[in-house]
């Protein structure tokens, strides 16, 4: 008599939890996430400081995420930002409100510069330029894809 059958998982049909990532700022926070496979950073939104951990909530629930990488603001000669404080204080809510999901940090240092540079080489405007929600943006989506390329 066979064995029951059992499926066999086909190498490139799996997937892989998502990652998050967050350029934290107390006014706004710029969100990006990974495609299922970890490989390319996608930006999401920007949303104010606030309401964090109720989008949080909502994207786990329609996407799933299994690691948030939080930007680490880190100044020329290597100290913190002032900034960091808060971050922590947030990374201690997300642990709390998410204790399954890994906490990552990435060196955000020139992800602004990078943002307008690559708004400037897309051909946005300066009016375009000036927002600075699309800037956080794409500067989590920077501290993403630079995370998922470390990782791969």
């Amino acid at each position: 008599m066979q064995d029951a059958y059992k499926p066999v998982a086909k190498p490139y049909l799996c997937f892989m939890a998502r990652v998050l990532a967050i350029d934290y700022g107390l006014k706004r926070c710029g969100m990006a996430i990974s495609d299922p496979l970890g490989m390319i950073a996608n930006g999401l939104d920007t949303v104010d400081a606030p309401q964090l951990m109720k989008v949080l909530q909502a994207i786990h629930e329609s996407h799933g995420f299994d690691t948030i990488v939080i930007g680490e603001p880190m100044r020329l000669g290597g100290e913190m930002s002032t900034l960091e404080n808060h971050i922590q204080e947030a990374i201690v809510r997300i642990g709390e409100r998410f204790p399954e999901v890994r906490m990552e940090r990435m060196d955000e240092r020139f992800t602004s510069k990078m943002a307008m540079d690559t708004m400037i080489a897309a051909g946005a405007r300066k009016k375009q330029r000036r927002d600075k929600a699309t800037v956080d943006k794409i500067s989590a989506t920077l501290i993403l894809q630079e995370y998922l390329n470390a990782r791969n």
